[in-house]
């Protein structure tokens, strides 16, 4: 009884016991020679790839369903050219608003089925931004020819 009445009387007074030490405090030494590399800051959120991407409506037979093909432009593994690959990804169409040959964004959301992970949301043609281009000019100003028939009519 005496023997454990003094292990228990005795105090070990190191801050290793028991995980009382920070994991800082055991880090190798550095030299003041060596640069100290900067930490990157908690608050940035992580990067998310594939949000959203931009393809064609090939399909839009089913119900609430498209089916959009989406190109992106890789380089080959051998010749190291540039070379279209094309992919299929179902989207849900809520209102089946969308036709084939529709420009769409898909958004990513919430799996909906087995192979829908996207929400498909209208872009502009690309043919009606040129026109507006056109219809204005570059910034929108009227060039000066067409300031003279103006003032001539």
């Amino acid at each position: 009884m005496s023997l454990t009445s003094s292990l228990h009387s005795l105090k070990l007074s190191t801050p290793f016991l028991h995980g009382t030490t920070s994991l800082s405090l055991l880090s190798k030494p550095s030299s003041s020679l060596s640069p100290q590399l900067p930490k990157s800051p908690n608050f940035l959120s992580p990067i998310r790839a594939l949000k959203t991407i931009q393809g064609r409506v090939v399909c839009s037979t089913n119900d609430k369903t498209v089916s959009v093909e989406v190109v992106r432009l890789a380089p080959h593994p051998k010749y190291k050219r540039r070379v279209r690959k094309k992919k299929k990804f179902q989207a849900h169409d809520p209102d089946n608003v969308f036709k084939v040959g529709d420009f769409v964004q898909l958004e990513k959301c919430k799996p909906i089925s087995k192979t829908k992970t996207f929400l498909a949301v209208p872009v502009p043609s690309r043919n009606v931004r040129k026109k507006k281009a056109e219809e204005g000019g570059e910034l929108g100003i009227t060039l000066e020819s067409q300031q003279q028939q103006e003032q001539q009519a």
